[in-house]
């Protein structure tokens, strides 16, 4: 999950968590962002994505999402700040980066909305920020910053689609995300895990001047091959970057495997039940 919902942009005391971004990146396309498949699904169905869609994708990660709404027909510009992850979604989506499945008309740009800015260009009619929030202090107020770029380049009555975390309760990945706020409690800043709360989405529609015209939930399992897989993939959304801060990779990793153990099958594999929020908000 960029994620922002990127995670690993938002700032927090300290020093920065020594990560190797680039295997955090590939991490993130090869294990972690296929979860969320079913929240985009749903979106793109809902919404009837399709060859009239203009879509801008905010945080697009490594660009699964944008190839799915891509897929459906519609012209999507991805933007995100992290090259490492942008650098995947060209692979995935433009041909002069090698592409095997090529979208005409994609865009990625790396930095902020007002970079997809082209003269001249139709207004976008769908902006999706699907990285999803409410699970780290101070990541709506990072979400609000995008959208104030953002939606003045879409046009009247444009969809805005946030996601969040559903309902603790309902995501059996709420015990693991746990040892985060434990380990981080030393630095207690933003960036620190936090369960979600219930208006998230509501809250930074309205600060951003949107409309709410609808929402919903989506089943989105985490499913891992081994409890190696669920580490690394876990680790790879960020929201465990203040706990690396405030202790260190191993003690994660160490923390990570034992709150992982009860979600492991009896053939090694790891499985945990989640639900997420969309908000569907309309440019005025």
């Amino acid at each position: 999950m960029t994620p922002t919902l990127v995670r690993q942009q938002l700032p927090h005391a300290g020093a920065a968590p020594r990560v190797d971004l680039r295997a955090r990146a590939r991490d993130w396309s090869e294990i972690q962002e296929r979860m969320l498949v079913p929240l985009y699904e749903a979106v793109y169905e809902r919404l009837d994505v399709g060859p009239a869609t203009r879509l801008l994708g905010l945080g697009c990660g490594s660009g699964l999402a944008l190839l799915m709404a891509a897929a459906r027909g519609a012209a999507v510009t991805g933007v995100d700040a992290s090259p490492e992850r942008m650098a995947l979604a060209r692979q995935r989506l433009l041909p002069e980066a090698g592409a095997t499945r090529a979208r005409a008309g994609a865009r990625l740009v790396d930095g902020s909305p007002r970079d997809t800015l082209e003269p001249g260009a139709p207004a976008y009619t769908l902006v999706t920020a699907f990285e999803p929030i409410g699970c780290l202090a101070g990541d709506s107020e990072g979400l609000g910053g995008l959208l104030a770029e953002a939606t003045p380049l879409a046009g009247r009555g444009a969809a805005v689609v946030l996601a969040g975390w559903g309902p603790p309760e309902r995501c059996a990945t709420t015990s693991v995300l746990r040892v985060a706020t434990k380990l981080a409690e030393p630095l207690r800043s933003t960036g620190s895990w936090r369960p979600a709360l219930r208006d998230d989405l509501e809250d930074v529609a309205q600060r951003a001047g949107l409309k709410p015209d609808g929402s919903g939930r989506v089943a989105c399992p985490f499913g891992y091959a081994d409890v190696d897989s669920a580490v690394r993939g876990l680790k790879s959304t960020g929201l465990f970057d203040a706990a690396i801060t405030a202790t260190d990779q191993v003690q994660v990793d160490k923390e990570l495997t034992e709150a992982l153990h009860p979600h492991q099958r009896q053939d090694g594999t790891v499985w945990m039940p989640n639900v997420f929020r969309y908000l569907i908000a309309r440019t005025r």
